[in-house]
């Protein structure tokens, strides 16, 4: 429903996607996710962190980073844990829910994921995957 100003606010799913108004797209802080940021001339700015950004940046920077299930960003020798059992393909193996992988390598492709579980190297989707 449109307010006073004439605007409908509406929250960002889970800080994945941008935040749309009446004719204007506002993208969540590409720092901390936050959803709560603001347009300043020309500068996006998140007012939870104080990071600053322009519009392409904060494109290039979403569509570069990887995410886990909850939606935070991941890098290279991050401690993620799974969130549920995976089957290990080519072989009768199972991964439990709740194991602790450490130190990850992100990669391109499907899997983006690579890691050691056990001695083994594996590749995993970031989507099976929290953050610990």
């Amino acid at each position: 429903m449109p307010s006073e100003t004439g605007f409908r606010f509406q929250t960002a799913s889970q800080n994945k996607h941008p935040i749309r108004t009446a004719n204007h797209v506002i993208t969540p802080c590409p720092q901390c996710a936050s959803e709560y940021t603001y347009e300043d001339g020309g500068q996006y700015i998140c007012p939870e962190c104080a990071h600053e950004w322009n519009e392409t940046e904060s494109a290039a920077d979403l569509a570069a980073q990887v995410r886990d299930a909850n939606g935070a960003a991941l890098q290279n020798g991050d401690t993620v844990i799974l969130i549920k059992d995976l089957k290990v393909k080519g072989s009768s193996m199972t991964i439990k829910q709740g194991t602790k992988v450490k130190g990850i390598r992100l990669q391109e492709g499907d899997h983006n994921i690579g890691c050691k579980i056990d001695g083994s190297a594996m590749n995993l989707k970031s989507e099976f995957v929290k953050k610990a």
